[in-house]
């Protein structure tokens, strides 16, 4: 019998499925204990008013093209300018994913005598992009200052002479810690340095009127700050915030923004509502940190582990297939909540993500860390 050309394929997936690193999609169900939805928002009763009356007016669904073609839409021009008033950035540009964002970025801005260092944690999006850019790349320890010290030392001191970009999260997404900004934003002026912050999992949860933990900052020359639509503010897409000169160097040399249809005008006035929604209902803030404090407090009765200081508190489980046997076990009781193996994590640190959101309340968290205790010590057995 002649080939197909699937085997090959075929067999990777064998191959992950003995190391029970096998993805699969399943639909949600049971409380939410995963999602990124952190302020309630995607499901809203005024998020959805907002569309409909956005869709009344004759807001489009689609772009129907580049936005340097006619995919332009006033929508885009109005999130834009709401966008960089409200976090205080010189000027933002609207991106149709934080992935798409990220790539953006790092594979236009970062020129051929340039260093990126990247966090050892940071989110695959900037790596991708980083590796499709001009420049050198390099990895620093997670939240290693002093590491990013010592490799902006030894380029230099092998003749290196480009501009440094440093790329970090400022809430990291599989570990709920947060960055140093302060002493990355000292490193970054003492070197001339810019700083990309992707602040996609802290954006609407943290800082003043939820701008973020790089609120302090954003708006400097040398900074350069991703916030997300599509996790606490409920929608799709991303914002980025930076000079005019680095935005308007992206409109004319980023292919992937030149190159793609526009981001959908309906989700463009969608982000505009969550932006006023962030200033209007601040008790969404306040209220999802309750939950985090209850949470952490029961994580570490029931299941003796230390909470993130985060909505994003991880389990560590280590190996891959316990972590996927106490998922499951989980969803089975009602709780959805997601395992995280490798590469996703490294090795040995596979785990549980559990997420805190505004969609369940405190007896929820209660149950949930009572049925955890209960099947840690099940699969431990």
């Amino acid at each position: 019998m002649h080939s197909t050309g699937l085997d090959r394929y075929e067999a990777a997936l064998r191959d992950l499925a003995d190391q029970s690193r096998l993805r699969t999609l399943n639909l949600p169900s049971g409380l939410d204990f995963t999602s990124n939805d952190y302020l309630g928002l995607a499901a809203s009763a005024r998020f959805a008013g907002a569309l409909t009356t956005a869709l009344a007016r004759g807001t489009p669904i689609g772009a129907g093209g580049s936005r340097l073609l006619r995919g332009n839409a006033p929508e885009h021009e109005a999130l834009e300018a709401a966008a960089a008033a409200f976090f205080h950035a010189e000027r933002a540009l609207f991106f149709g994913s934080g992935y798409f964002a990220n790539f953006a970025l790092l594979s236009t801005l970062p020129q051929t005598e340039d260093l990126v260092i990247l966090d050892a944690s940071i989110h695959a999006s900037a790596r991708e992009g980083a590796r499709a850019g001009r420049a050198a790349r390099i990895e620093a320890a997670h939240n290693d200052t002093d590491a990013i010290h010592d490799r902006i030392l030894a380029w230099r001191a092998q003749g290196g002479r480009g501009r440094i970009w440093i790329a970090v999260e400022s809430l990291y997404s599989m570990d709920g810690d947060r960055a140093p900004l302060e002493e990355l934003v000292a490193l970054a002026d003492r070197y001339e340095a810019f700083l990309i912050i992707d602040e996609a999992h802290a954006t609407g949860v943290f800082g003043e009127d939820g701008r973020g933990l790089s609120a302090a900052f954003e708006g400097r020359p040398n900074i350069i700050v991703l916030h997300t639509f599509s996790k606490a503010l409920g929608g799709a897409g991303a914002l980025v915030g930076m000079p005019r000169v680095l935005r308007d160097f992206l409109v004319n040399r980023c292919r992937p923004f030149i190159y793609s249809t526009a981001p959908s005008p309906l989700m463009a006035a969608a982000a505009l509502e969550a932006l006023a929604i962030l200033k209007e209902e601040p008790q969404r803030r306040e209220n999802l940190a309750k939950l985090v404090a209850h949470a952490g407090r029961e994580s570490k009765k029931r299941c003796g582990v230390t909470a993130s200081g985060s909505q994003i508190l991880p389990v560590i489980v280590g190996d891959d297939e316990r972590a996927m046997l106490l998922a499951a076990a989980l969803r089975a009781r009602g709780f959805d909540v997601r395992g995280i193996r490798p590469p996703t994590v490294p090795a040995g640190t596979a785990r549980l993500r559990i997420s805190v959101t505004l969609n369940v309340d405190e007896r929820a968290i209660t149950d949930l860390f009572a049925a955890l205790a209960e099947e840690l010590d099940v699969v431990s057995a």
